[in-house]
């Protein structure tokens, strides 16, 4: 990821925060309402997507058309859904933004589908590694035994995760 500059910011209308809502909502079900309590601006940046701020953080990230949680509001609200764990020697990798990769994944939800995003967290403690974009669905990704299975779009110490407003 480049270097991430925010261009311009503003509040949200109550109209489109209810088309935010619907659209995380298809993301992550009703784990959604506890992610947009608050005050919630949008950041346009000058990267391929946009950024949500919600008291003042970066929260929501909308792109190509999908809404998902940033890693730093994952680690304040943990959901179950969308989800994969990889073994200790994925992690180093995930965590310098190598995309993901079929032999690290212990588990994952059923509900990886491709094209859409997805949170990769270690096995050891949970934390959140990385969002991915799935290059296919849940039970193509089970039944391949090797290959790149998602591309990283946002990582720990990333841009992203270190940007502060």
């Amino acid at each position: 990821m480049a270097k991430l500059n925010v261009k311009k910011r503003y509040s949200i209308r109550k109209s489109r925060l209810a088309d935010l809502k619907k659209k995380l909502e298809e993301e992550i079900g009703e784990s959604a309402d506890s992610f947009l309590s608050g005050n919630v601006e949008i950041a346009e940046t000058d990267s391929d997507f946009m950024i949500y701020l919600v008291n003042r953080k970066p929260a929501i990230m909308e792109r190509g058309g999908w809404v998902f949680p940033t890693l730093r509001a994952f680690v304040e609200t943990p959901f179950e859904v969308r989800k994969a764990v990889v073994d200790s020697g994925a992690v180093a990798f995930m965590a310098k933004g190598a995309d993901l990769m079929r032999p690290g994944i212990v588990s994952l939800t059923g509900d990886i589908r491709e094209g859409r995003p997805f949170v990769i967290v270690e096995e050891k403690h949970g934390k959140p590694l990385a969002i991915t974009v799935a290059l296919m669905d849940s039970e193509g990704i089970l039944a391949s035994d090797k290959g790149k299975i998602a591309k990283n779009i946002h990582y720990v110490g990333d841009d992203l995760w270190n940007l502060e407003i």
